[in-house]
């Protein structure tokens, strides 16, 4: 690969500037049973999918119990992102909570969030099923639903069981950390409140909830770079990288300014908010898995982001590269085969090959494939515009500060690729 040395004189201080910093968040730890992680802050400025699964048929189940009690203790997952399909009091102080899929097959990603409040201080004992399925995401505990930590728990077979001390003052249990569909709201708007981007709504989903799209656009320029997120509601490793993605792309810095004197740039973080709401472990409100409509365009969300892009190709503008976050087990970028035909055959291996310098410690796994019938987003825009796009994996389990040090470099990388003078045609 050409050393990004050899790129215009503008962008080498550029370049040499944004390779030696590198972000700083707030870290918690804790130790549970069977798992490692590192959680972050998420209180202040925000800072999974396998590629290969596609469902045909779907059976939809409809059990939600929103909570249970004793009385004295309560369980509820009555508000935003909240899911516990089935929950039951077992013993004293004792109780059962089963995870139900919204419809079968599904994606293996039994999401799970609730509060327990007591009215005294009282350790209870949990006990989790996944009907049909097994665990995938270790508990995660907050105070204040800003601040998380692993719990501790075990496994037992199918079960898992963790010891829970309820008080008066509620506690929040969850599969990952909670970004529910205000979050996003609040973070465009701070993300929007001092500069020329524009927050506004794209539409509305299958249930009426907004689809936000955050927009970049320079007057003189007519290619775009298009950032999609939250397809599937469980992925929250995806959201929280981009969100330092966009940041990066859309600051003050000398290279961004530049950056987005060429390029405009459309953010739609949010894709499915009604899967976001009910605590979904993969679908919209249809039961739909929408990053499989990116062919058929069935689903009111996917029918919104097709049609407004093709309204902006009718008007002159140009698709030039597009980027989806996900989750999944590992750290992973689903890419285009280099000889897929598309514009600039060698962009992204140059764009991710410089990530794999720059951060030796991160192991960039790239995995090409070409799959015309699944109806994933990539495909669509390598297919309809000719351009990459890549679909952007966090590992579940990740830690949170090196997700949004990732975020951080390989945004950077990429503005620098794309304004330099490296031929990617050639590898």
């Amino acid at each position: 690969m050409k050393n990004l040395f050899n790129s215009s004189s503008l962008l080498l201080p550029l370049l040499l500037v944004f390779s030696c910093s590198s972000p700083q968040t707030e870290v918690e730890q804790a130790q549970p049973v069977s798992a490692k992680n590192t959680l972050t802050n998420i209180s202040a400025k925000p800072s999974i999918t396998v590629e290969t699964s596609q469902a045909t048929e779907h059976k939809a189940f409809k059990a939600h119990d929103s909570s249970c009690s004793n009385g004295q203790v309560k369980l509820t997952s009555d508000f935003a992102a909240g899911r516990m399909d089935e929950c039951k009091k077992t013993g004293e102080n004792e109780y059962s909570i089963t995870l139900v899929p919204e419809n079968t097959p599904i994606n293996s990603s039994p999401w799970y969030a609730f509060k327990i409040q007591a009215e005294q201080a009282t350790e209870i004992t949990i006990t989790m099923r996944v009907r049909g399925d097994k665990h995938r995401y270790p508990p995660k505990v907050s105070q204040d639903g800003k601040s998380w930590q692993l719990h501790e728990y075990q496994l037992e077979g199918e079960r898992l069981i963790m010891k829970v001390k309820a008080s008066p003052q509620p506690v929040t249990i969850a599969a990952q950390e909670i970004i529910n569909n205000q979050y996003y709201v609040d973070w465009a708007a701070e993300l929007t409140a001092e500069n020329a981007f524009t927050q506004s709504i794209l539409g509305t989903s299958t249930q009426g909830r907004p689809i936000y799209k955050i927009e970049s656009r320079d007057e003189n320029a007519n290619e775009w770079v298009v950032i999609l997120g939250r397809q599937h509601p469980p992925e929250v490793t995806g959201a929280l990288a981009l969100f330092p993605f966009v940041e990066t792309l859309l600051s003050n810095s000398e290279l961004s300014k530049y950056f987005l004197r060429k390029y405009n740039v459309l953010v739609i973080p949010n894709i499915n908010p009604d899967g976001v709401h009910a605590g979904n472990w993969r679908s919209n409100a249809n039961g739909m898995d929408l990053n499989r409509d990116w062919n058929d365009f069935s689903q009111i969300e996917t029918r919104l982001i097709n049609d407004y892009l093709q309204g902006l190709v009718a008007q002159g503008q140009k698709i030039k590269f597009a980027v989806d976050f996900h989750s999944t087990q590992n750290d992973i970028f689903y890419t285009m085969p280099v000889d897929y035909g598309v514009e600039s055959s060698y962009f992204v291996r140059h764009w991710l090959g410089e990530l794999d310098r720059q951060m030796p410690n991160f192991n960039v796994v790239l995995k090409p494939g070409n799959n015309p019938n699944l109806g994933v987003s990539k495909q669509y825009f390598s297919d309809k515009f000719g351009v990459h796009a890549i679909t952007y994996e966090m590992g579940d389990d990740t830690d949170r500060t090196k997700i949004k040090r990732i975020a951080f470099k390989s945004a950077n990388i990429l503005m620098i690729n794309m304004l330099s003078e490296i031929d990617h045609d050639k590898e």
